[in-house]
C-alpha cells in the first residue's frame, strides 16, 4: 500500500467539551470531496495528548467509517510510553485503520537506542504499516537517518516518515539512506515542494483542513511534472501556510474552519483559542487567498 499524496492531519471538533461528531462527518466529506488521499486523525493537529484512551479510540473508529474506503486512514497511535503506543496501535488495527502514525516520544528524550527499541516493539506489536514521525521541535529529539535505516531494514512494516524538522538536507538524507521505495512525507505545508524538490512524496498537511482541493492539486501537479502549476498554488496560498502556525496548531485551523462555519472554535485546555489579533490577521489572509469573501 502507498501513501504518497496529501494527507490532511485532521482537526478534532469539540462541541461543549465532547467530540462534535457531527462537525468531524462534515469535515471528512469536505476532504473525500477535496480529492486528498488520506486522513490523519489523533495526531498532533488532532489534539492527541488532551484526549483519553477511549476518545482517542472512537476518533479512529469514526474517521475510518465515515471514510467509507474513499481515502486511506492513518492513524495518530504514538507516544511517550511503548506500552501505550502498542495499545492504541493495536486498538487502530483493530478499528480498521490502513496505517499508524509512530511520532518520536516526547518528554523522555530517549537515546537513538530507545528509539529503535521503542519503534521496534510496537512494529511487532502489528500488522499495520508504520510511518515514523520525526518533529524536534516538539517531541525535543530527532529520529536520526540511521535510526530510520536500522528500522526500516529491520521491520518490513515500517514503510515511511514523516518529516517535521524543517530541513530539506534530512530528506536528501534518508533518500540517498533508504532508497526510492521508502515514502519520506513532508510534516509542513510551505515546505511541500521544497521537500518534494529532492525526493518527498508528498505531504502530511494542517492547510489541506481549510483547503484540501488545492493541496491535493498542488502535490498531483508537483508528482506529475507541471512544476508551474505547482508552483503557482504554492505562491498564491503561501501566506495560509504560514498563518495557519502564527499561533500554536491547531488554534489558527480551527479558527479558520469556524470561519468557514465548518465547526465551533473550540479547543481543550492547555490550548486556547487565537488572539483578536492573529484572528484579525488570519481572516485577512483567508480573504486575499480567496476562502473567504
Amino acid at each position: 500500500m502507498q501513501f504518497t499524496g496529501t494527507h490532511t492531519a485532521i482537526v478534532t471538533p469539540f462541541k461543549h467539551g465532547k467530540i462534535d461528531e457531527p462537525a468531524l462527518e462534515r469535515l471528512i466529506k469536505s476532504q473525500i470531496k477535496g480529492g486528498v488521499d488520506g486522513i490523519v486523525p489523533v495526531g498532533t493537529t488532532g489534539e492527541s495528548a488532551t484526549l483519553d484512551y477511549e476518545e482517542h479510540i472512537r476518533l479512529i473508529a469514526l474517521s475510518v467509517k465515515l471514510a467509507h474506503g474513499k481515502i486511506k486512514v492513518i492513524a495518530g497511535t504514538g507516544g511517550n510510553s511503548t506500552k501505550e503506543a502498542i495499545y492504541l496501535t493495536q486498538e487502530a488495527e483493530k478499528a480498521g485503520a490502513d496505517a499508524s502514525l509512530q511520532v518520536a516520544p516526547y518528554y523522555n528524550k530517549p537515546t537513538q537506542e530507545g528509539l529503535v527499541q521503542h519503534f521496534h516493539a510496537v512494529a511487532c506489536s502489528t500488522h499495520l504499516p508504520i510511518i515514523l514521525y520525526s518533529i524536534p521541535g516538539r517531541c525535543g529529539i530527532e529520529i536520526g537517518v540511521e535510526t530510520v535505516n536500522r528500522l526500516a531494514h529491520d521491520c518490513m512494516n515500517i514503510v515511511g516518515i514523516k518529516e517535521a524538522g524543517g530541513n530539506p538536507d534530512r530528506v536528501s538524507q534518508l533518500r540517498a539512506t533508504l532508497g526510492h521505495k521508502f515514502t519520506i512525507l513532508s510534516g509542513d505545508d510551505s515546505l511541500t515542494l521544497p521537500f518534494m524538490a529532492v525526493g518527498a512524496h508528498g505531504v502530511v498537511s494542517v492547510a489541506s483542513n481549510v483547503i484540501p482541493h488545492d493541496v491535493a492539486r498542488m502535490v498531483r501537479s508537483y508528482a506529475s511534472g507541471n512544476t508551474t502549476l505547482a508552483l503557482k498554488l504554492h505562491e498564491k496560498f503561501y501566506p495560509l501556510f504560514k498563518d495557519l502556525f502564527i499561533e500554536s496548531n491547531p488554534g489558527p485551523a480551527k479558527a479558520a474552519l469556524a470561519m468557514m462555519g465548518m465547526m465551533e472554535d473550540e479547543m481543550r485546555l492547555p490550548m486556547v483559542g487565537l488572539s483578536a489579533t492573529n484572528r484579525d490577521k488570519l481572516r485577512r489572509t483567508m480573504k486575499a487567498c480567496g476562502i473567504l469573501k
